[in-house]
């Protein structure tokens, strides 16, 4: 016997049941048909949840490679920035060593430490390119901007050095120039000069270790260079004698005096007055015995007389 599935269905208008008589493999069909359809249907909403997942996804990833890439060229920018810098002071360095060139050469000293600098100028590398792939340069970039930041600090601290030696050689200079004679040390005229000639007071030739300068006594008698006074006092043939010791191995001496007017210890600048001109010790007439002697012998004090 054939089984049959017997169906109920109402008419549009709700007033009566229809009956729909179906045969087993009619309905087992229908039901397949059914189960495929909404299997589709789930598959389909399955894979849109799926799709429109990835889709948030991706848009979550491309905002932020968007902000890792803008911060990157903010990055790239500020290395161009801290680049340019870099070149500037190289070239405020540069500056300063041709500055130090001509102090050297003005001061007529010997640049014997002289080391060449490092170039300036030119275009930035392409590594500072806002647009050019920074994955692998930046790397590189860094390294060699660092290793010019050390170059820097190195070629800073030798000018340092360098302009601490200008300092000490100028005052070195200065203090030469201070300490060495090159003044009269009394107004008045040359009545005895530098060298052999026969003594006035033994009639015998002698060598004569200073010139003499006449003139009225109590004329004011002055240091010709900064010094320290190592001897105020009667000295032999010399009568009252002051003795002023200016370093590098030069001493100038100051005899015959009337009046001495400073110590020993006292520091004495070129121009200071340190006695008064007289006849003591063994003299005629009256005059100043003025001496340079240098490294403990005796020079010709007129070729230390600029005035």
């Amino acid at each position: 016997m054939k089984n049959n599935v017997t169906l109920y269905l109402m008419n549009r208008n709700n007033a009566s049941m229809k009956r729909v008589s179906l045969s087993t493999p009619a309905t087992y069909l229908i039901l397949v048909i059914i189960l495929t359809v909404f299997s589709g249907i789930s598959y389909l909403g399955y894979d849109y949840y799926q799709l429109k997942k990835t889709s948030l996804n991706v848009e979550r990833l491309e905002l932020k490679v968007t902000n890792q890439l803008s911060e990157i060229r903010s990055q790239d920018k500020q290395i161009q920035n801290f680049n340019l810098k870099m070149e500037q002071l190289k070239s405020k360095l540069n500056d300063i060593n041709n500055f130090e060139k001509k102090i050297k050469v003005m001061a007529n000293m010997e640049d014997s430490t002289q080391t060449g600098l490092f170039g300036v100028g030119g275009a930035l590398p392409d590594d500072l390119d806002t647009m050019a792939p920074l994955t692998k340069k930046h790397n590189t970039l860094l390294r060699e901007m660092h290793n010019q930041i050390e170059d820097i600090n190195e070629e800073a601290v030798k000018k340092k050095v360098g302009f601490e030696n200008v300092v000490n050689y100028l005052e070195d200079q200065g203090n030469l120039m201070a300490s060495t004679p090159n003044i009269r040390p009394a107004k008045g005229w040359v009545a005895s000069r530098f060298g052999h000639r026969m003594s006035p007071v033994s009639g015998e030739k002698d060598f004569h270790k200073g010139i003499d300068i006449a003139n009225i006594k109590g004329t004011s008698v002055i240091a010709t260079a900064d010094g320290i006074v190592t001897h105020a006092d009667l000295k032999e043939f010399l009568g009252k004698l002051v003795t002023i010791d200016h370093g590098h191995g030069v001493v100038t001496k100051y005899g015959h005096l009337s009046k001495v007017l400073v110590k020993p210890g006292d520091t004495v600048k070129r121009g200071d007055i340190i006695g008064e001109m007289g006849n003591s010790g063994r003299i005629k007439g009256l005059h100043v015995h003025y001496e340079i002697r240098l490294n403990g012998l005796p020079v010709n004090p007129a070729r230390y007389i600029l005035n």
